[in-house]
């Protein structure tokens, strides 16, 4: 590749980038919503349960460790943790019951209804976050998604389903983790 060619290239990269960065103004109203429930579930003594495979794994602990230590301001840690974290939960889980069930059943054992449980999938189709958002609904958990596309199979089973406009994996990731950054921003607001 000419150096040209990666310049065009990076020069279209961005361009896709910008035109759905600017479509997500349409889904500030629920982010905003989702934000106050965030903020809700603080005030009613409950946490944040966030999961998600791949890049959105790392997504969902770059989320939880800005809840928990902090984002931009100094406060008190939030609750907040990443049901991606624990190797062995995950492999004692996905041995025992199968990888399908490696965030559901840490649901069952952590999630109270006084929580939020966030899904973090791009195609919102994830069978292990879909059966750990099924698992928290039963619990009677207040369930987030960040899903892009079509929103999946999360778009019918969360509370709030926030998906990005774009089928592209890694527009739909740049979007995730903007929308974990405001939602941070949004959780330590006076």
């Amino acid at each position: 590749m000419t150096q040209n060619t990666q310049t065009a290239f990076l020069q279209h990269e961005l361009e896709a980038h910008t035109a759905m960065f600017a479509k997500l103004v349409a889904l500030f109203p629920q982010v905003v919503a989702v934000a106050n429930e965030l903020r809700a579930t603080m005030q009613r003594g409950g946490k944040i349960l966030i999961m998600g495979n791949g890049g959105s794994a790392a997504d969902s602990q770059h989320i939880a460790a800005e809840i928990v230590g902090r984002y931009k301001k100094e406060r008190r840690g939030l609750p907040a943790i990443a049901l991606t974290t624990d190797t062995s939960i995950i492999t004692s889980v996905g041995n025992d019951y199968g990888y399908d069930y490696i965030f559901a059943r840490q649901i069952e054992a952590l999630c109270r209804p006084e929580d939020a449980v966030i899904g973090i999938t791009t195609s919102g189709n994830s069978k292990n976050v879909v059966n750990a958002i099924i698992e928290a609904n039963a619990i009677g958990a207040t369930t987030i998604g960040l899903t892009g596309g079509s929103g999946g199979k999360l778009l019918e089973l969360c509370k709030f389903n926030l998906v990005m406009p774009s089928s592209e994996t890694p527009r739909i990731q740049e979007a995730h983790i903007f929308i974990g950054h405001s939602l941070c921003d949004m959780l330590e607001a006076d």
